[in-house]
């Protein structure tokens, strides 16, 4: 058996069955994913044990534009001016029930990072944003230096920055 993290296939991934307790991500990966996918309104990478095709967790990027004046003074200072500025937008990140306490969520926040990071190369993208559904959620992106913006604190970014030296730190 072999971890491994594809982008979805519909006819091959097994998605059936997922299950993480929050009924928006299940409901996401079993009935949205593979339609925002085909419409390129999002990318959804999900992560099997090879040989077997059941999605044991997942994740989703798409574009995003972001707010200068909701961001900490500290990163939006260093910043253009501009009204909105591009950012990556991790939608989704969900972990199967079944999978818990094998830190397959910091697996795949780091390679929604990683990637997010090469594309920033050559797609412009100041940070990454995500949304926290509950405090446990807030927890987990709080641990990997994610902040929150201004006004709502269950929104969160990481600079772009921030990501380079995580990924260094992790020697990925």
């Amino acid at each position: 058996m072999v971890l491994k993290i594809d982008l979805l296939d519909s006819q091959k991934h097994i998605r059936s069955s997922f299950y993480c307790g929050k009924e928006s991500l299940d409901n996401y990966i079993r009935k949205q994913a593979s339609q925002d996918l085909k419409k390129r309104v999002s990318t959804i990478f999900v992560l099997i044990d090879e040989p077997e095709m059941d999605v044991l967790g997942y994740y989703s990027l798409s574009s995003y534009t972001v707010d200068i004046a909701v961001l900490g003074e500290s990163f939006a200072k260093r910043l253009p001016r501009y009204p909105l500025l591009p950012a990556t937008l991790l939608g989704r990140l969900a972990v199967d029930n079944s999978q818990r306490g094998k830190r397959f969520g910091e697996l795949l926040l780091i390679d929604a990072l990683r990637k997010s990071l090469d594309v920033a190369t050559k797609v412009a993208s100041l940070a990454i944003v995500a949304e926290a559904l509950d405090e446990s959620a807030l927890s987990f992106y709080l641990k990997y230096g994610f902040q929150q913006f201004k006004h709502e604190p269950m929104k969160l970014y990481l600079p772009m920055k921030s990501v380079e030296e995580l990924c260094q730190n992790l020697e990925i």
